[in-house]
């Protein structure tokens, strides 16, 4: 079981997280990404692939889902952090069903409004944050610095 899931499509999003977790991941951190070997080659020990997928794609989106669901309802994480895309959307709504902690950090990528994935998870997370603090709203999307 691990007690901290991490989440992110590979490409930025994964690198962002990296960034933000630091070295080598512990042993009870596990990294779920549309990417494995990138997620190897950071240092993340445990690491667990999704299919990749973006939501106006419905059948990729609804076979992430499942998988996500399925990842999520196994490993019971305590945490959910995710840096986007879509597959890290859906770790964190099954996270926060199954009674985990969630934090969305919006990809930096993202000036000028928040991603689709970041309006829908600063519904569902119990913390979304932005790497922009013009799009902060001090409600439900919050400012706490850039990863870069």
């Amino acid at each position: 079981m691990a007690r901290v899931l991490l989440a992110a499509s590979g490409g930025g999003h994964l690198d962002q997280l990296a960034l933000i977790i630091g070295g080598e991941s512990a042993r009870d951190v596990l990294l779920a990404t549309t990417d494995v070997e990138h997620g190897r080659a950071r240092g993340f020990h445990g690491v667990a692939g999704l299919p990749d997928c973006n939501l106006r794609e419905t059948v990729r989106a609804a076979r992430c889902c499942l998988a996500a669901h399925a990842l999520v309802r196994r490993e019971r994480p305590e945490v959910v952090i995710s840096t986007g895309a879509a597959p890290g959307f859906f770790c964190i709504l099954w996270g926060r069903i199954y009674g985990a902690r969630t934090l969305w950090i919006d990809s930096i990528a993202n000036a000028e409004e928040l991603s689709l994935s970041g309006r829908l998870a600063s519904r569902i997370a119990d913390r979304c944050l932005t790497q922009w603090q013009h799009l902060a709203d001090g409600e439900r999307v919050h400012f706490a610095g850039a990863v870069l």
